[in-house]
């Protein structure tokens, strides 16, 4: 059997022994975004089998990386000061990717669940109006049984359902799980995929229009945006010449 070390005094090896591992990287995302109970963080790795997101836990948790605590009758997990440490390398990794891989995604790689999570966790909760707002997403071309989600947002917090929680709408999002994606990561503009039709927008008009100041887009968008723009002035001399 393969061993699992590297068999180096190299730090980088030694570090990457513990971080490098399939998963473990989103894993240590999910901690840096705030998660902390078991079925938050595998929220945030849908296609991770429990029994690996278990296994991963207990390895960083003996790396030192992670610390496990009990909170009534439920294990919290939290980062320690060397999972805090972390937080660059990830952050650094997500904005290279960013820039150098961008959106390139394949079919597979599109997830309605990790989208809607991913937006849950960073709206721009000072933007949204005092009273309350229920945004209901309908993704045509999403796996079956997540094409249907709500943002309910009031008091000052947000709460993503599954279920039809039963509230006023206050805007309908239909949307391929593609178009709204690209423009979370940066590489497309609500404006265009609006003209495309790839995502219509029922409601208020003023609501319609403050929906993308409310959402805001990934943290990972502005060095997207910052690529693209680069590789526009990149392609201008040449589309001239030609």
């Amino acid at each position: 059997m393969e061993s699992s070390s590297y068999g180096q005094f190299c730090t980088i090896a030694r570090g990457a022994e513990i971080l490098c591992e399939r998963w473990t990287p989103l894993v240590v995302r999910e901690l840096l975004c705030g998660s902390r109970r078991f079925n938050d963080l595998h929220r945030g790795v849908p296609r991770m089998s429990t029994s690996l997101l278990a296994q991963r836990l207990q390895r960083l948790e003996e790396a030192g990386v992670v610390r496990r605590s009990a909170v009534g009758k439920v294990w919290e997990y939290g980062l320690t000061e060397a999972g805090e440490d972390l937080r660059p390398i990830i952050m650094a990794l997500g904005h290279w990717g960013a820039r150098w891989v961008g959106s390139r995604l394949r079919d597979g790689e599109l997830d309605a669940g990790l989208l809607m999570w991913d937006i849950r966790r960073f709206v721009n909760l000072p933007e949204f109006p005092p009273r309350p707002v229920v945004i209901s997403f309908r993704f045509r071309d999403a796996r079956p049984h997540e094409g249907a989600w709500w943002l309910v947002v009031e008091n000052g917090a947000a709460d993503l359902c599954r279920d039809d929680p039963g509230r006023d709408l206050t805007l309908v999002v239909d949307s391929t799980v593609r178009a709204l994606t690209e423009v979370w990561g940066g590489d497309r503009t609500p404006e265009q995929v609006l003209q495309s039709h790839e995502v219509r927008v029922d409601g208020a008009r003023r609501d319609a229009e403050d929906l993308w100041r409310w959402l805001g887009t990934s943290v990972f968008a502005s060095t997207r945006r910052a690529a693209l723009a680069e590789e526009d002035v990149v392609r201008g001399p040449q589309a001239s010449a030609g």
